[in-house]
């Protein structure tokens, strides 16, 4: 319970100083540092791809020296990246400090993942990953807020005081995070030491949530665009669909958690989460003849979230091998950082130029992701198990060779001493008593 307690606090700090950087970031860029949209967005997408990139050696170096240290120093990383920015004056320092903060951000992501695997026991992992979660969702709400005061500000010194805040709250989770136990690193398996990138079926099950999350560009940039543009609905709505998703996310993401144990759950999970995100779509593209089905359509959406969110983390650690979290979970989060770079180019084509019939493709694509995950999941389930029983299989062979290797010395022994026992004229029958 203590180290649910540190997490927690650890998650909480470090989400504010997110909420407030996602609020704030573009108009400071753009407004402040004078670089154009088309800069800033390629800046970013260069970030959290470098990140991607970066994500799974970072997530072996959890693995091979300890997740909490290397969570710890990637907390600094994101610190002094966030102070970066407040010196960045030109594209290319921009983008430069931008690879940093992507990488640091995805690689402490990973850590932490693998520091909780250590820590919480296979059965309670889903679940408080689930409440922290909702302590991170409660976290970007308060940096929100916080990151809207220097807006009403808009001043340079409230952008930079809001900078520096969030730069104080990775290095306050840091210390939180210096608060929980050292893991011993888990000693090295044999094996490639990137095992992960070999691992087809973990590698398809990543990919199909990589393509479910895809859902998170929906509230943040397409649908202000789709209400701007194909509804009459006031500007505001917006906000209140926000809230809609923070809100059903802190009161009800630890129930939904609650209710998956094991793959099948998961897969199931998934499922549901699919359809859930189909009728979303559906609802949405009627949103035009009344902005209440705006309301309606952000509560199905946030309840395939949560869905969606519960079963991911149960596929994600369990099919991971234990002593390899580190970079099996930095792959996993791979998915983030791809939605992020690639979904609202896609979906805001789909939804911004096929109108209704974009929806429904929007939709069709997460319904289809989900149904085939179960398969997927199966497939992942049989090659870990079979990987293991290999992997007995073979210890037992060598332990074997080992014994057999040992009784031949000892044999060779005893008779070495006989022999030097005939030389020195005793009898075999005496070295024998002499023996007992």
């Amino acid at each position: 319970m203590k180290y649910r307690r540190i997490l927690a606090h650890a998650q909480l700090v470090s989400s504010i100083g997110d909420g407030v950087y996602l609020v704030t970031s573009a108009f400071y860029f753009s407004g402040i540092v004078g670089l154009s949209a088309a800069e800033i967005g390629l800046g970013l997408t260069l970030g959290w791809g470098v990140g991607s990139v970066a994500g799974v050696p970072l997530g072996h170096l959890a693995d091979r020296r300890g997740p909490r240290g290397v969570a710890v120093l990637l907390a600094i990383a994101t610190a002094v990246a966030v102070a970066g920015f407040l010196l960045a004056r030109s594209f290319a320092a921009f983008a430069l400090v931008a690879c940093l903060y992507g990488t640091a951000q995805t690689g402490l992501s990973a850590a932490r993942q693998a520091l909780l695997a250590a820590l919480i026991p296979p059965a309670e992992r889903t679940r408080v990953r689930a409440a922290l979660q909702a302590t991170l969702n409660g976290g970007l709400a308060t940096g929100a807020a916080l990151g809207g005061l220097a807006l009403s500000l808009g001043t340079r010194e409230g952008y930079l005081a809001v900078f520096a805040l969030d730069a104080l709250t990775f290095l306050t989770a840091a210390a939180w995070l210096l608060r929980l136990p050292a893991v011993r690193p888990a000693p090295a398996p044999a094996g490639p030491r990137l095992a992960v990138l070999r691992d087809r079926p973990y590698a398809l099950v990543t990919l199909i949530n990589a393509v479910m999350l895809f859902y998170m560009p929906l509230l943040s940039v397409v649908v202000p665009l789709w209400v701007a543009s194909r509804t009459g609905a006031p500007t505001w709505v917006v906000s209140v669909l926000l809230l809609i998703n923070t809100g059903g996310v802190v009161l009800f993401q630890v129930r939904v958690a609650r209710r998956v144990k094991g793959l099948r759950d998961a897969s199931a999970a998934m499922r549901r989460a699919g359809l859930l995100m189909l009728l979303a779509c559906a609802v949405f593209a009627l949103s035009p003849y009344g902005w209440v089905f705006l309301l309606v359509a952000a509560a199905l959406l946030v309840a395939g979230e949560m869905l969606l969110a519960s079963g991911g983390w149960e596929i994600g650690f369990t099919l991971a091998p234990d002593d390899r979290q580190g970079q099996y979970q930095a792959f996993f989060g791979t998915g983030v950082a791809v939605a992020r770079m690639l979904g609202p180019v896609v979906l805001t084509a789909l939804v911004l130029g096929g109108g209704t019939l974009g929806w429904l493709v929007v939709g069709g694509m997460f319904v289809t992701a989900g149904a085939v995950m179960a398969p997927a999941v199966r497939w992942a389930r049989v090659s870990r198990e079979a990987a293991q029983a290999e992997a007995v299989g073979d210890h037992e062979h060598a332990g074997e060779r080992h014994r057999r290797t040992r009784d031949h010395r000892v044999q060779q022994a005893e008779c070495g001493q006989r022999q030097r026992g005939h030389v020195v004229g005793e009898r075999p029958e005496q070295v024998a008593l002499d023996r007992r």
